[in-house]
């Protein structure tokens, strides 16, 4: 008999595809030691990285750019860099990470409320004069790309992004409008250990 999962409201699966997903041990070595590493520090593999594990080469470019993205060198923090995948996916409804980075925000934060807030409305949080800068324009570029011009931009400057930040903060946001639009499409599932995290 099948365990029945903790959520069954959730769909059972990591895509609605059915591609190839190799055991582990079918992985190339640095692949293999990249998740075990995320078994240690997070306690399960992310099944956005299981769902790109049927083509490695896709899987590397997938890690090393967020990677990059999400916790290189920049003067965003990674709590803001966070804040903007949940605007960001708050805006496309993308089921995986709001519950993925909704629960890093919780972490990150110390806040359990605030990745809800962010989600529903995130100009209900109560925020710094820099976030919020940061969040309009991360809002704005993904509901009405076309309309962002030098407006956005000096209302970045104004709270303290210098131009290289404005460069990250556009880069997170576009990152995850790609990733919403990918997870949307095929299904993708959320692990279920994110929901009671940070609680």
């Amino acid at each position: 008999m099948a365990k029945r999962p903790r959520y069954p409201s959730q769909r059972n699966h990591v895509t609605a595809l059915k591609l190839p997903l190799p055991k582990r041990n079918a992985l190339d070595p640095d692949m293999r030691k990249y998740f075990a590493v995320c078994d240690d520090k997070i306690g399960f593999l992310p099944n956005v990285l299981a769902a790109y594990s049927f083509e490695q080469t896709k899987l590397r470019a997938f890690i090393n750019f967020y990677n990059d993205l999400m916790m290189g060198e920049s003067r965003l923090s990674k709590l803001e860099r966070e804040m903007i995948a949940v605007v960001v996916s708050s805006v496309n409804r993308c089921y995986y990470c709001l519950t993925a980075h909704g629960q890093a925000v919780r972490e990150m934060s110390g806040d359990p409320a605030l990745g809800e807030l962010l989600i529903m409305n995130y100009r209900a949080a109560t925020l710094t004069t820099r976030q919020r800068a940061i969040l309009d324009f991360a809002h704005k570029l993904t509901a009405t790309p076309a309309e962002v011009s030098d407006v956005e931009r000096r209302a970045l400057k104004r709270a303290g992004c210098n131009d290289r930040e404005i460069w990250d903060i556009a880069s997170v946001t576009a990152f995850f409008n790609m990733t919403n639009r990918l997870a949307t499409a095929v299904d993708m599932m959320p692990n279920e250990e994110y929901h009671a995290r940070s609680r």
